[in-house]
């Protein structure tokens, strides 16, 4: 059995990554700006900002607490963004790097020095495709999820002498509620990435089996889905091929072709 703290875990990948940890008997602390209607059998609920370090410390109070340690600690929690760069504005950018970078970065800092102590744990990071590729018209969302990325790798060399694993998850679109988090800042490209999303043939659960799967096997780079597995190899053994793809895909966009428009 496993102790599991999951932030935003009150829906989309989240959820269904609480509910497979849940099922299999682990203890599951789910957290989130909102309780979740509904949580797995034997998990628990903590309202957690993941801006605030108060709110983290306060999440650690209770792991130490009642669980006594932890095992697994997915930062899930992030927002969605897109938009051609010259629509965005500094209040966006500070808001996605905020949350998608700065989330994760405060709870690997808070669960670091425990998971030292214990010689053991493992931090499970959920970034993008996108963090791998960078497709036009996404680069506020393309440079936070590298950024996740490169947190990732840098903690695995870090932190594998104490005894501690990471991992990095980078799908590409599943249908999930996560287009409800945009900003407004370029309503057509937003509106591109919701039908991508809406139409994506994997839904959130089937992505957390792939995730749960892989993070057993302490499988770093996790690419759970087929589109993702094909660009991060197009992208490292047919580079050129790759670009041209990526800059048609820059033209459909000046073109107003959104359909494909946000790959």
């Amino acid at each position: 059995m496993k102790r599991v703290l999951i932030t935003g875990g009150a829906s989309g990948l989240g959820a269904a990554l609480a509910a497979r940890f849940a099922a299999r008997g682990d203890r599951v602390l789910v957290t989130d700006l909102n309780e979740p209607a509904a949580l797995p059998g034997g998990a628990a609920f903590q309202r957690l900002d993941i801006t605030s370090e108060a709110d983290w410390a306060a999440a650690l109070d209770r792991v130490r607490q009642e669980y006594g340690g932890l095992d697994v600690l997915v930062n899930n929690a992030g927002i969605a963004a897109g938009g051609r760069i010259d629509l965005l504005s500094a209040e966006h950018w500070q808001r996605v790097l905020s949350v998608n970078v700065l989330g994760a970065v405060h709870g690997c800092r808070t669960f670091t020095p425990l998971f030292k102590k214990q010689g053991s744990g493992h931090v499970v990071n959920v970034a993008s495709a996108a963090g791998l590729m960078h497709p036009p018209a996404m680069s506020s969302y393309s440079a936070s999820k590298a950024a996740v990325v490169a947190l990732s790798e840098t903690l695995r060399h870090e932190l594998g002498p104490w005894g501690v694993d990471v991992s990095v998850v980078c799908p590409t679109f599943f249908r999930t509620n996560l287009a409800a988090s945009m900003s407004g800042d370029d309503p057509m490209m937003e509106q591109a990435a919701t039908k991508l999303i809406d139409k994506a043939p994997l839904g959130a659960d089937e992505i957390a089996a792939r995730v749960l799967r892989d993070v057993d096997a302490r499988r770093f780079l996790i690419l759970p889905d087929r589109p993702a597995r094909a660009a991060y190899w197009a992208k490292r053994f047919a580079r050129r091929l790759y670009d041209r793809r990526m800059i048609a895909t820059g033209a459909k966009i000046r073109r107003g072709e959104l359909d494909g428009g946000a790959r």
